[in-house]
């Protein structure tokens, strides 16, 4: 551990959050936690509660380093990475700027189509702020032209909460109404029918990706954290060009929203082998049974061990 550059340093992990992912967001500092003491690492568990100030939770833990272990609104939005840059505490994960662009769906998807990265055709609705009415009721006129299926999802929420897979146009106005109740814009997308694969990025390069097969019709919230059966195919099992194409563009949507450190880049197949990127996840779930994890596990890299490189990777 000595050549490590946070070695003999207190690490705090900050967990928690006034998010919609607080949960997950304590599970995986719980993991993380657990990971880093076993390893040997001064480490502190910071639990980031809703009304608590958190540049004196920061301080009075007297941490050299953050490990971001965060999800949703205010951890992965750039929010706390300024927090962290104006106390002068290096954090994992992307910085302020490809946090904010890969946690705002459109402004990612923006980012994407000028770079030249497939992602699937969409659409913006009004938020309820913008005269949006909230039991989306606009929805159906609104949509007359677009083909189903297509997703409806809050343009600003992470672990698919609030997403709906519309297939009749009379569910229109209901997922919009879901969606609506998170903050933001509603993005409406075409639906592409086919394989979910998720790539797990370190420092720049791919570790490798994952398939995953969820019984239902996408990999929903229930899917990653409350159900289990779910399967997960780690190398994936479709052509080889087609994983290396979908590795490709996960790369290139990381550098193009300026990531840095760990990431997964969300990507679906279509039947024809065509990948397009959904978005990228820049505080990636870390529980044990995570995504990001079982890729390194598959290319040799032990939980504790991931921990402590995207520890290393902190700035």
């Amino acid at each position: 551990m000595s050549t490590h550059p946070f070695s003999g340093r207190r690490v705090g992990v900050l967990m928690g959050g006034p998010s919609a992912e607080r949960e997950v967001s304590l599970n995986t500092g719980a993991g993380v936690v657990a990971a880093l003491q076993e390893s040997g690492w001064d480490v502190v568990a910071i639990d980031w509660q809703a009304g608590a100030n958190l540049a004196d939770l920061l301080t009075e833990a007297k941490v050299a380093v953050v490990w971001n272990a965060l999800h949703g609104t205010y951890g992965e939005d750039g929010a706390v990475q300024g927090l962290t840059t104006c106390l002068g505490i290096p954090c994992t994960g992307s910085g302020i700027l490809a946090s904010a662009l890969a946690m705002d769906k459109v402004m990612s998807k923006r980012i994407f189509e000028s770079n030249g990265v497939p992602t699937p055709r969409w659409r913006l609705l009004p938020t309820t702020e913008e005269g949006g009415p909230a039991d989306g009721s606009d929805a159906v006129a609104a949509l007359a032209d677009w083909p189903l299926p297509c997703v409806v999802k809050p343009a600003n929420e992470g672990s698919s909460v609030g997403v709906s897979v519309v297939e009749a146009r009379e569910q229109l106005a209901d997922a919009v109404a879901l969606a609506r109740r998170h903050h933001g814009p509603v993005l409406v997308e075409d639906y592409i029918a086919g394989t979910e694969i998720f790539v797990g990025i370190l420092d720049g390069a791919v570790l490798g990706s994952v398939e995953v097969r969820p019984a239902g019709k996408f990999y929903d919230y229930a899917a990653k954290y409350q159900r289990n059966d779910t399967t997960y195919l780690i190398p994936p099992e479709q052509p080889r060009a087609v994983v290396a194409r979908a590795e490709e563009l996960a790369l290139a949507a990381y550098k193009a929203l300026g990531c840095s450190g760990h990431c997964r880049p969300d990507l679906r197949i279509s039947p024809s082998g065509e990948a397009f990127v959904l978005e990228v996840n820049t505080l990636p779930g870390m529980t044990k049974t995570s995504l990001l994890p079982k890729i390194a596990k598959s290319v040799g890299l032990g939980y504790p061990q991931l921990c402590e490189k995207i520890l290393a990777s902190a700035r």
